[in-house]
């Protein structure tokens, strides 16, 4: 009879788990693929880059979520059996607080090692290679200049015009000018023009054209005529790299054992590095940590036809209270007034949190008899 309870709590558990991080994934995935369509599509570049874009993100919105949704999931189920009087019916048969919580702790123990290794593992990875596309994207100038009767200015004081594209990709009527110089300013036209790849960048291949170089100190006009000319578009603009990584794209285990080099390319300090390592851990444990409180607030009081709004809302606020003491633990190791084993100050406040509403579960008329509100209590 225990184990059926304690899978029938865990199957609601996780059904409603699902269902919230669904909903929530979704309202943050289409806030970034709002911004990430105007970016990507608008600079030419196709719908599959933009979701490859979007799956990369997944996982840093998913390691968001599944603290909240845990959280929710077990308020949600405590609240519905406390309305349909299966938590009466539970507690009546000699269930006591521990044991419903039991079933609790194993959903929250799945949540946190899901989460785990969102954050060890998948989140710092994609980062990393959402990092690594983005840099080539930007290095790939093709599909921001491959556009048909329109100035463009890949550059400050660069023009580059293409009269019409065929659908072989040949460019037809190419005008590029190039006035960065102060000395001479150049201008390339020509009747037909490739755009290819190559381990410098991208280089323009022109075809039956001229080269008109206007000298600035005395108007001198030079034209010179070509079958053949290539020309690197990749001096025009800066291109840009991968570079250093940044902390959260470093794996895990680096940060845990920094060496002198990767201090130098995230250009922070070891002890900000070891304290970033086990940050993801304790955001990790958090998903264990909010379905346990949040079930253990929803066990306080009786039974009111008025419904359970007050442990819902102190629930709500000791989730508040838990990422607010997270916070202030996180900026005073950055400021370096604690060690960085103060992180799981939260999480361990969060259990003992957790045992205590349980405990007071399990002696409703404690409070009653020793409280300061107790009969007979001076005033």
């Amino acid at each position: 009879m225990m184990g059926r309870f304690d899978r029938y709590l865990l199957s609601q558990q996780m059904r409603i788990f699902g269902f919230f991080a669904l909903v929530l994934v979704l309202v943050y995935w289409i806030n970034r693929a709002v911004v990430l369509f105007d970016q990507l599509i608008a600079d030419g570049h196709s719908a599959t880059v933009f979701f490859e874009f979007t799956a990369l993100s997944l996982p840093n919105v998913i390691r968001l979520v599944a603290p909240i949704a845990a959280f929710a999931a077990a308020v949600y189920v405590a609240n519905r059996m406390a309305g349909e009087s299966e938590l009466v019916v539970a507690q009546s048969s000699g269930l006591s607080p521990w044991i419903l919580l039991r079933p609790v702790a194993l959903f929250g123990l799945l949540c946190a090692a899901g989460t785990l290794v969102l954050t060890l593992v998948l989140v710092p990875l994609s980062l990393r290679m959402l990092a690594d596309r983005t840099a080539d994207l930007s290095r790939d100038v093709t599909a921001s200049l491959l556009v048909e009767g329109a100035f463009l200015h890949p550059a400050d004081d660069v023009t580059f015009y293409i009269a019409r594209i065929t659908d072989r990709g040949e460019l037809q009527g190419v005008f590029l000018s190039d006035a960065r110089s102060d000395r001479q300013q150049i201008t390339y036209t020509a009747r037909s023009a490739l755009l290819l790849k190559s381990e410098s960048g991208p280089v323009l291949a022109m075809f039956d054209g001229q080269v008109q170089t206007l000298q600035q100190a005395d108007d001198r006009l030079t034209v010179t005529r070509f079958d053949e000319f290539a020309f690197d578009i990749g001096s025009l603009m800066k291109m840009p790299t991968a570079g250093r990584r940044r902390i959260r794209e470093v794996a895990t285990a680096e940060l845990l054992n920094p060496d002198p080099a990767l201090v130098d390319e995230t250009r922070s300090s070891v002890p900000a590095l070891v304290f970033s390592a086990h940050e993801r851990v304790s955001q990790g444990l958090l998903a264990l940590v909010a379905p346990l409180l949040g079930f253990a607030c929803m066990l306080q009081g009786r039974f009111s036809r008025f419904g359970a709004w007050r442990q819902i809302v102190l629930g709500v606020a000791s989730l508040i209270a838990l990422n607010l003491t997270g916070n202030i633990a996180t900026d005073a190791i950055l400021n370096g007034a604690a060690h960085w084993s103060l992180i799981y100050g939260p999480i361990a406040g969060g259990l003992v949190a957790t045992l205590v509403l349980a405990w007071i579960a399990a002696h409703p008329g404690w409070l009653l008899r020793h409280g300061p509100w107790r009969r007979g209590a001076p005033a």
